[in-house]
């Protein structure tokens, strides 16, 4: 890390090998992966490419309505499916799964950011810092003091549902479009790799969208914002700021609409336990160790995604500047309280996007 870092207490570092432990013997019981194809990963992308094919073709037949419905849900859940593939799936071959989200049908996202950032992310040591963790929401207390007080008030309403939907989307893109403008300056290639290959994968949609698509463009741009704005109610709270890295990722035990559309990602422990077991096998990972990975997560958990928006539309979920984080120098901070919701209190025994 940074001269800035996360609180260095005895606590703390003791608790990194303890996680490796846990970890090497939870996946020990993860069956190998036998198949070359994974299935159900596949049907998937012929999913997301039939939503948008069939939606942009037959807009006028369907309506703006119902055409922008089918397209929004479409691009969720190509994002999703674009989080399996740089995860290794649905194919062995790396090239063979990159090939399958080569069309940049999101439009703004880099495929291969998208990936490096993501599997920085996997660093589970460094979740939520605020430097270290490309997917990180909170920001240094040092950083935080700078700032006018609009820009606080922005990014305090950013931390509610509601606005992490409305202007989330917003500030994610320029951050990321700021720090890969800087690392382009600075001549890293692997970032201006990516960028080429992500206009490279722009062609073939602006191809179909100009010769082959019924839809207006200005209804496909409001179908890509209206996607983001949906994975900002998976990411909204995935990870926690919390003293031990195990307790920083949740359990959203949904089984609806979103739950599916997120590929079971909502089990964000779980996936950040074994990263590479795939989507259709996260729900019953979860339900036979249910007590051993709430347990592990420090009961950081919710019933539903209907319960967050009861509790967060409009309600900050916590603030933003890193309530975990010292300035150069080790303190020990105070125990933080688990969240105090009804599910997470019947699991007696603690916010990842993206």
């Amino acid at each position: 890390m940074r001269k800035h870092a996360l609180v260095r207490t005895r606590g703390f570092s003791k608790d990194i090998p303890q996680i490796s432990e846990n970890l090497c013997c939870e996946r020990a019981v993860v069956t190998p992966r036998k198949t070359h194809v994974q299935w159900p990963t596949l049907l998937v992308c012929l999913c997301c490419y039939g939503g948008v094919a069939g939606s942009t073709l037959y807009a006028e037949i369907l309506g703006p309505v119902l055409a922008g419905l089918v397209l929004t849900l479409s691009l969720t859940l190509f994002s999703s499916f674009n989080h399996e593939v740089l995860h290794g799936h649905p194919f062995r071959s790396r090239h063979a799964n990159t090939a399958l989200v080569f069309p940049a049908m999101g439009l703004v996202i880099p495929y291969m950011r998208f990936r490096d950032t993501h599997l920085a992310h996997h660093h589970d040591p460094s979740l939520t810092d605020p430097y270290d963790d490309p997917e990180s929401n909170y920001v240094d207390p040092a950083v935080w003091c700078r700032w006018s007080v609009a820009r606080r008030r922005v990014y305090a309403w950013n931390n509610t549902l509601l606005g992490r939907m409305l202007i989330g989307p917003i500030i994610g893109l320029l951050t990321f479009y700021e720090g890969d403008a800087r690392r382009i300056r600075q001549g890293d290639r692997d970032v201006i790799r990516a960028y080429l290959f992500h206009f490279a994968g722009l062609i073939p949609v602006v191809f179909w969208l100009v010769w082959m698509s019924e839809m207006p463009f200005w209804l496909y741009a409001i179908a890509v914002y209206a996607s983001l704005a949906i994975l900002k109610i998976r990411t909204f709270l995935e990870h926690q700021a919390h003293e031990k890295a195990r307790c920083r990722s949740v359990i959203i035990e949904d089984r609806g609409p979103l739950s599916v559309l997120f590929l079971k990602n909502n089990l964000h422990a779980v996936h950040h336990a074994h990263p590479t077991l795939p989507w259709y096998r996260l729900q019953g990972f979860y339900d036979k160790r249910r007590a051993v990975v709430l347990t592990r997560n420090g009961g950081y958990v919710y019933r539903s995604y209907m319960q967050i928006a009861g509790l967060f539309l409009l309600k900050a979920k916590d603030p933003v500047p890193h309530s975990q984080w010292s300035s150069g120098h080790e303190q020990v901070p105070q125990p933080q309280k688990p969240q105090k919701t009804t599910a997470a209190r019947d699991i007696t025994a603690c916010n990842l996007t993206g």
